[in-house]
């Protein structure tokens, strides 16, 4: 079994925000929780402690629906070896390792970490990496090759910050000599800080062998630490997305223009046009076509369907070989069967819309239990609110809907029938009949519409009450 302690307690003052540094957004969360989620799949992890300072609060409620986690507070915060002191008390003293992890550093991934692990053995083993840039990473130092200590930039002499090998600060830590380790940390260096790194000189002491890693792929161990950091990482991962779906035989239009800020899975034959956006859990069938500048969240979108150009699809399903938008919004709960077509600027909501069914142009559908081969005409809405509670609407096989229609909820169209364009429909209408509800047609004989008197002409008698009377 295994620790697992994130240090989240830092400020991020060169993020220039009021948030705290772990809540700023990358890949459509907050950092800390794409490393929660690297966690939530690692094996035989025991407890998970994030230590907190900063605003922690603020950061221990946006965490508040993860089970399984508790929180350590560092305060003040005085390093990363007096961050783990802190968590020291809630740890499994049966675990055998801790693995510390870094709020900062997100995308390390659950493979790396697996091979962290198996390095480890029964020791200690640290994730390392080479830079050709080095500044500002603790240098690693070797003897024989063997790992000997960690020296930190402030701390280095001319001749060690020539090293390119660095420490990542995810380590993996003896579970049993952490209490006598950390409580023999001083705090006499440039930042006045107890440094996590001092262990390794004290794990040399006790004869305990150091091993290391490294990453398949840099950006699981690039750190934040300022927004233009923030910007460069996104856009590495936004890469590493587009990358992994072309190699999967997703035809992306131009990986440039794509972002996954979540878990997109795709079929095969499927295409993506440029500026679109995926988040949370999206899954696209077979054949799927994604038109330029879509948004779709949390949807599943079936087998040979097509989504046309700016659309907003959040919370849906859609079936086989229906077609959406261009401009549709489908929102929760909205679900299309298979044929179904919802065109441009038609909002769909809590609806279920039947096979073969077409609701083609400028209509709103919500809390509605649709049949199969409805016509709905433009302009038509489903009035499903008063004000207070919410009324759904049945519209059976077949029926017609005509242009301009309001169904006044809750009401029932049967099947096969017709609303005739301009109905307001507040009660049933029967299955197979027409229904229609208009007022009469007239013409108002010798009626002059009004004009403006500094326009040369004076306004007909009578026609400027009339005027008025028509504005109202």
């Amino acid at each position: 079994m295994m620790n697992v302690v994130i240090l989240a307690a830092g400020q991020g003052k060169r993020m220039h925000s009021d948030l705290p540094k772990v809540l700023q957004p990358l890949a459509g969360k907050p950092m800390i929780e794409c490393v929660l989620d690297t966690v939530a799949r690692l094996p035989d992890v025991s407890r998970t402690v994030v230590v907190i300072g900063h605003r922690a609060e603020v950061v221990r409620e946006a965490l508040g629906s993860r089970s399984g986690l508790e929180f350590a507070l560092q305060s003040p915060q005085l390093g990363t070896g007096h961050a783990l002191q802190c968590a020291l008390p809630q740890l499994d003293p049966e675990a055998g390792q801790t693995l510390v992890l870094l709020g900062d550093v997100p995308l390390v991934q659950p493979e790396t970490i697996d091979r962290l692990t198996r390095v480890a053995g029964d020791g200690m083993a640290i994730l390392t990496t080479v830079l050709r840039n080095p500044t500002g990473y603790g240098r690693i130092l070797r003897q024989r090759g063997r790992i000997v200590a960690i020296v930190e930039q402030k701390d280095a002499t001319e001749g060690q910050k020539q090293i390119r090998e660095v420490n990542t600060g995810i380590m993996l830590l003896p579970t049993a000599r952490l209490a006598g380790w950390l409580s023999e940390l001083k705090s006499a260096n440039a930042q006045g800080e107890y440094y996590l790194t001092d262990v390794i000189g004290l794990a040399v002491r006790d004869g305990v062998r150091i091993n290391s890693a490294r990453p398949r792929r840099s950006f699981e161990v690039e750190g934040v630490n300022s927004k233009t950091q923030l910007a460069r990482l996104e856009g590495i991962w936004q890469d590493h997305q587009a990358e992994l779906l072309t190699e999967a035989g997703v035809t992306v239009l131009d990986p440039s223009r794509l972002d996954v800020r979540g878990r997109l899975s795709c079929g095969r034959d499927v295409t993506i046009d440029v500026g679109c956006i995926f988040e949370g859990e999206v899954e696209l069938g077979d054949g799927v076509s994604v038109g330029p500048y879509c948004v779709i969240r949390n949807a599943r979108i079936a087998r040979g369907a097509r989504i046309e150009a700016f659309c907003h699809i959040d919370g849906a399903e859609v079936g086989d070989n229906a077609r959406v938008g261009p401009y549709a919004r489908l929102r929760p709960q909205a679900v299309l069967a298979e044929d179904v077509h919802a065109g441009n600027f038609v909002e769909i909501k809590k609806s279920n819309i039947g096979r073969g069914s077409k609701i083609n142009h400028l209509s709103y559908i919500g809390d509605t239990d649709m049949g199969s081969g409805v016509n709905i005409g433009a302009g038509t809405i489903t009035c499903n609110y008063d004000g207070v509670h919410k009324f759904r609407t049945t519209i059976g096989d077949n029926a017609f809907i005509g242009s301009d229609t309001q169904l006044i909820a809750p009401v029932t169209v049967g099947a096969g029938a017709t609303l005739g364009a301009g109905t307001t429909l507040a009660k049933d209408a029967p299955a197979g009949e027409l229904t229609l509800s208009r007022a009469p047609q007239r013409t108002i004989q010798g009626w002059r519409r009004p004009v403006r008197e500094d326009a040369g002409q004076k306004p007909a008698p009578g026609a400027q009450a009339a005027g008025k009377d028509g504005a109202r």
